[in-house]
C-alpha cells in the first residue's frame, strides 16, 4: 500500500460527503468537489475518511490503482485543509519601479513594460497587496491558488543577472556573474 496513511481525520466544522462518486467537502471558508475514481473505495467513520483500492480489481490494474489511491487521499486532504484554513502564496516584486495594486478582483502590475499589466482573478481567489512590492494570493483550492500565482509570476520571471522580476517570497534566485572584459 501507500507509504502515507490512507486515512484523514476531519476537523470540527468540516463536513465530508460522498454522493454519486463525487466527494463534497464543506467548511467555514467554502465548498469543494472532486470526482472519485470508480476503482477507489472511500469510507467515512468516526470523524475519519479512509481510502482503499477496490478488492475485485485485477493484479495488473492494481499497480495503477494503488498510486491513484494515494493521490486521491492527498487531494481530499488538501480540500479539507482548504475549506478549514485556506491556502496562500506570497509574491515579491523586485526591480526599480515594479509595483502592484489590487482593485477588487483585478490586479494591476507595473513591471517595466510600456503599459501596466492587468490580471483578472478567477472566482474563489482573492488578492491583497500589503505593500507596493508584495502580493498575497488566497483561496480554498490549493491547485487554483498555485496556478494563479504561477500565471502572475510568468509575466516577469526573475532573471539571473540582476535578480529583477516576480518571485515567490521564499524563492532563492541563483545569481550569475556578469560578463568580464
Amino acid at each position: 500500500m501507500s507509504r502515507i496513511s490512507n486515512e484523514i481525520s476531519i476537523p470540527n466544522g468540516v463536513e465530508v460527503a460522498l454522493a454519486d462518486a463525487v466527494i463534497k467537502v464543506k467548511g467555514a471558508k467554502g465548498q469543494l468537489e472532486f470526482g472519485l475514481d470508480s476503482n477507489i473505495d472511500m469510507f467515512l467513520e468516526e470523524g475519519k475518511v479512509h481510502f482503499a483500492p477496490k478488492s475485485e480489481t485485477s493484479p495488473k490494474m492494481l499497480k495503477k490503482i494503488i498510486p491513484m489511491t494515494g493521490t486521491t487521499r492527498a487531494i481530499v486532504s488538501n480540500m479539507i485543509t482548504g475549506v478549514s484554513v485556506g491556502f496562500e502564496k506570497k509574491l515579491t516584486l523586485v526591480g526599480v519601479g515594479y509595483r502592484t495594486q489590487v482593485q477588487g478582483s483585478k490586479i494591476t502590475l507595473n513591471l517595466g513594460f510600456s503599459h501596466p499589466v492587468e490580471h483578472q482573478l478567477p472566482d474563489g481567489i482573492s488578492a491583497e497587496a500589503p505593500s507596493q512590492t508584495e502580493l498575497v494570493i488566497r483561496g480554498v483550492d490549493k491547485q487554483q491558488v498555485g496556478q494563479v500565482a504561477a500565471n502572475i509570476r510568468a509575466y516577469r520571471p526573475p532573471e539571473p543577472y540582476k535578480g529583477k522580476g516576480i518571485r515567490y517570497s521564499d524563492e532563492h534566485v541563483m545569481r550569475k556573474e556578469a560578463k568580464k572584459k
